[in-house]
């Protein structure tokens, strides 16, 4: 295992913003963390980056703590982002750069492979605040990335992106990986996770509340969604003691069960009405999921 969270616990005071956390991602992994707003993960992230220490439980790189001697390994997308918005693109990322150790040379290289990768080359010698929301976050990605970390923690990376740049953001992500980047991230975006982590976890207020193999957890989750189309009314079936949530759509509805002997008692009721078009029972969504584990809003 490359990164190891061990029993982690962090308090402010009488508060505990995360609770006894244990995590093992792999070197070259993908790995996500959800949960709603305050429920730990930039706490957490903040304390795998060695900029807060755990009151209790230990955080490793490849068998080593983290700290500001080994920044130069990691690479950080904070939710908040934080440019110089009077320096031009370039200057502002060779400053970055020459934190990290590179060389300036270096530098430019891969500030010209990113800004092509992009589509942003035009954008080199304007200043940070001329640009759009959508692409100062990819120059924010670009300064995280720049150095070639072999650990990226990205905060909520596809926030405000349009579907052509979040695509493109994922693909680089995906290119990272490919290329043996350990990758964990945050995001809201239940369907960006489903795309692309091998492992979860969940948290709420702080604790794990689901964690493992996003496969295993979907296929062993109790909850089935049951897509039905027929030519009458299904609004009865908001009544039936075996659907636990019914939501209207087009030409039909989503009913919620809890286990495929509910799914067929469900179709034998509705087949009792007349033709059924469509009866398709589906594993739930991590959205699904996340709601029925999380569901009330902010944590802390």
């Amino acid at each position: 295992m490359t990164l190891e969270i061990k029993q982690v616990r962090k308090r402010f005071n009488q508060h505990v913003a995360v609770d006894g956390i244990s995590v093992s991602v792999e070197k070259g992994n993908m790995f996500g963390m959800l949960g709603a707003n305050g429920a730990g993960k930039t706490t957490t992230f903040r304390m795998i980056l060695g900029l807060l220490e755990p009151t209790e439980g230990s955080i490793t790189w490849e068998n080593k703590q983290l700290s500001y001697k080994n920044t130069h390994l990691i690479g950080y997308l904070p939710e908040e982002r934080g440019l110089y918005p009077k320096l031009t693109v370039r200057d502002q990322l060779t400053y970055l750069g020459k934190l990290k150790g590179m060389k300036v040379q270096e530098i430019h290289k891969e500030i010209k492979h990113w800004l092509e990768r992009f589509q942003v080359e035009e954008y080199e010698t304007k200043k940070v605040e001329e640009l759009s929301k959508g692409n100062q976050q990819k120059i924010q990605f670009i300064a995280a990335v720049l150095h070639k970390p072999e650990l990226l923690i990205l905060d909520e990376p596809f926030s405000g992106l349009d579907p052509v740049n979040s695509d493109m953001l994922k693909n680089a992500v995906r290119y990272l990986q490919e290329l043996g980047t350990t990758i964990v991230f945050s995001s809201h975006q239940m369907r960006n996770v489903e795309e692309m982590c091998e492992d979860i976890i969940m948290l709420k207020r702080g604790k794990a509340v689901l964690q493992g193999s996003l496969t295993d957890i979907k296929r062993g989750y109790g909850i089935k969604s049951v897509s039905i189309h027929a030519d009458y009314d299904l609004s009865f079936l908001a009544s039936d003691p075996h659907v636990t949530n019914l939501t209207p759509i087009k030409n039909g509805v989503i009913a919620r069960v809890e286990n495929e002997e509910a799914a067929k008692a469900v179709f034998a009721r509705v087949a009792e009405k007349g033709f059924v078009r469509k009866f398709e029972v589906e594993e739930p969504s991590l959205h699904d999921i996340f709601i029925d584990q999380v569901g009330g809003g902010a944590n802390e």
